[in-house]
């Protein structure tokens, strides 16, 4: 079986490490499992071909990262990024069906909700490809999020959907899901695999770092007045506690010219996953607008 996975962010890639380490198992114990006189024994099982579509470019994603985090390096690179919400998708379907009818591959599976979530799923609805979608039956109940968009309509094309929690399951069946042709599974959350696999293989920031520290994220930096509002919020937090904030650049570069006073954080640069790993696992308290991080936060037991 040939499975072409489509991922378009470094947390997809750190999702789909779970499944590709899952695969290599059965591949493994496939081969063991297989007479050495039959012609099937030194070919694996399933065969998955990773496309990278390049819809996030991350500067953290070299070799050294996938060899680090024991990912599957992507066999095709698509390079696509830095588009409208129509013209990435659309490059993607097109670069994507390429791929698609050169692998001849018997499922395509994609994670979430990006761009290329749907692109993928378009795909393999207009080729009549299986269609596997992991986290599936998620939702925010807000559609003017792409995102709901994006997860909403791949949901409807899939052949298999793969559900983290009975809370996903559950809106599914509210949709009539039980009545289509398609085969709902509650598989568990790969994000709690990664955090459970990757908490031995985490590593201490090089920074000055106190006992009892928070550890923050802000990403949502559209509305100043409310980021003004949080960060002189944080600061004073900070007077009596250490706050550990990865800022992004352009987070930053937004503070810069609000010219607030921020000189009680600890403000570092970005920190790769295995660093962040273990400031969620270290640390006594998260504050953050990242559902991800949320999710991992619960993962390891913090407020």
């Amino acid at each position: 079986m040939k499975i072409l996975t489509i991922l378009g962010a470094r947390p997809q890639f750190i999702k789909a490490g779970s499944v590709s380490r899952a695969i290599a198992r059965v591949n493994s114990d496939w081969c063991l499992g297989t007479s050495e006189t039959t012609t099937n024994n030194q070919q694996p099982l399933i065969t998955e071909i990773i496309v990278h579509t390049g819809q996030h470019y991350d500067a953290n994603m070299s070799d050294i990262f996938f060899d680090e985090m024991q990912i599957p390096k992507p066999n095709y690179f698509l390079g696509i990024g830095g588009k409208s919400h129509g013209a990435m998708t659309g490059q993607m379907i097109e670069k994507i069906e390429e791929v698609a009818l050169k692998e001849k591959p018997d499922w395509i599976m994609v994670y979430g909700d990006t761009n290329s979530t749907l692109a993928g799923a378009i795909v393999a609805s207009k080729l009549h490809i299986k269609l596997a979608h992991i986290e599936a039956g998620l939702r925010s109940f807000n559609m003017k999020m792409p995102e709901e968009v994006n997860r909403i309509l791949t949901d409807r094309v899939s052949n298999i959907l793969f559900c983290p929690t009975d809370t996903a399951i559950e809106n599914l069946r509210n949709e009539g899901y039980e009545n289509l042709e398609c085969r709902i599974v509650k598989s568990g959350d790969v994000m709690q695999d990664g955090a459970i696999f990757y908490k031995n293989l985490a590593v201490k920031p090089n920074i000055e770092i106190k006992q009892d520290f928070i550890l923050c994220t802000i990403h949502r930096a559209d509305d100043e007045n409310r980021l003004r509002s949080i960060f002189e919020a944080l600061n004073e937090i900070a007077k009596e506690k250490q706050i550990i904030l990865p800022l992004h650049p352009r987070t930053k570069k937004i503070l810069e010219s609000l010219k607030l006073n921020i000189e009680n954080l600890t403000i570092i640069d970005p920190v790769g996953y295995l660093e962040m790993v273990w400031l969620i696992d270290n640390c006594s308290l998260v504050m953050t607008d990242s559902g991800g991080l949320q999710k991992e936060a619960y993962f390891f037991e913090k407020l």
